[in-house]
């Protein structure tokens, strides 16, 4: 059922949706491709259980996230501005978006971890320690799972997505977001409405709500929390080189009145230069090219230059007098 939100920021509709979950336990293996391909296609989104990712390692990394916030704000600040890494609040990129957030923004480089965390924490060998062994955790899953998606599309070479992520150049990135408790009952946008421009998301959160996807303009469905999970989208690139196949979801996040909410991601990128297009195998007469090829740079830049909500695939599309098949 669909019914209209009471939150005054505009005339919302929210929808209760079952979002698939999908077990990537040795038991569930077999069908995860198929499983993986249906939940892509249709929500672009869908909850890893039985993921593989050990209890102690997501443990250090909330305690290490949690002191970080904690702290008070001059010392936070210290590990700002944001340009891009580092410690933002509030201002959310270069082009005027804004949101009820804090949030570290990180280099995936373990090097990289290691020099910024003199600035973020007071012992910032536990820190750098607890940031790059979860980089590298949900680093492996999103592999795991691209490799996966591969296999269900029936994509040859089923490396092809995750050979991006694993490249030593790679462009990941990683960012916590801490959402402080808001009075305002029905809760202010901490981030607003937008795509991720990478190939794939790994989620998770506290046990606090906040999280909400739009399958449909204009209508958005809440996701519940699940600490022992993780909440695989796609992102724009994944889309491209599915030729559309899979969905990049928008969604944004919302604060809550009683409790305040963290969410740690990680943002699998290619190398700048990675070339981006549709796989031969997804695109065929019935199915044109959809969009031209472009490099991670490229799209990137666009990025960067564009607002939160802008839709930056558009500009991507490929020209249809040609058919669009050739790659």
């Amino acid at each position: 059922m669909v019914v209209a939100s009471p939150n005054p920021r505009r005339a919302e509709k929210i929808q209760a949706v079952e979002l698939p979950a999908i077990d990537l336990s040795p038991s569930g293996r077999s069908a995860a491709p198929r499983l993986i391909v249906e939940a892509c296609e249709r929500y672009g989104f869908f909850k890893a259980v039985n993921h593989g990712v050990p209890a102690e390692i997501v443990s250090r990394m909330d305690e290490a996230s949690a002191g970080f916030f904690a702290r008070p704000a001059s010392e936070k600040r210290r590990a700002g501005p944001a340009d891009p890494f580092g410690y933002g609040s509030k201002s959310i990129g270069f082009n005027g978006d804004v949101g009820e957030v804090e949030y570290l923004l990180l280099e995936s480089d373990p090097a990289f971890v290691s020099r910024r965390s003199a600035s973020i924490s007071d012992d910032p060998t536990r820190f750098s320690a607890a940031v790059n062994v979860y980089i590298e955790a949900v680093k492996d899953l999103a592999c795991d799972i691209l490799d996966l998606m591969a296999e269900g599309l029936g994509v040859r070479d089923t490396s092809v997505f995750s050979r991006l992520i694993r490249a030593v150049d790679g462009d990941s990135v990683f960012r916590i977001n801490h959402y402080p408790q808001c009075a305002v009952l029905h809760g202010e946008v901490g981030f607003g409405e937008h795509s991720d421009p990478q190939i794939l998301t790994v989620l998770r959160s506290n046990n606090v709500g906040g999280l909400q996807i739009s399958l449909e303009d204009g209508v958005w469905t809440p996701v519940p929390p699940d600490p022992a999970a993780f909440w695989i989208n796609v992102g724009d690139l994944l889309q491209a080189m599915t030729n559309g196949r899979f969905s990049s979801v928008r969604h944004r996040a919302v604060t809550n009145p009683f409790r305040s909410r963290t969410s740690i991601a990680f943002f699998g990128a290619p190398p700048l230069d990675a070339r981006i297009a549709p796989q031969r195998e997804l695109v065929t007469p019935r199915r044109p090219r959809l969009y031209n090829p472009f490099t991670w740079a490229e799209y990137k830049k666009a990025a960067y230059s564009l607002r939160l909500g802008d839709k930056r695939l558009d500009l991507f599309k490929a020209c249809r007098e040609d058919g669009g098949i050739d790659l």
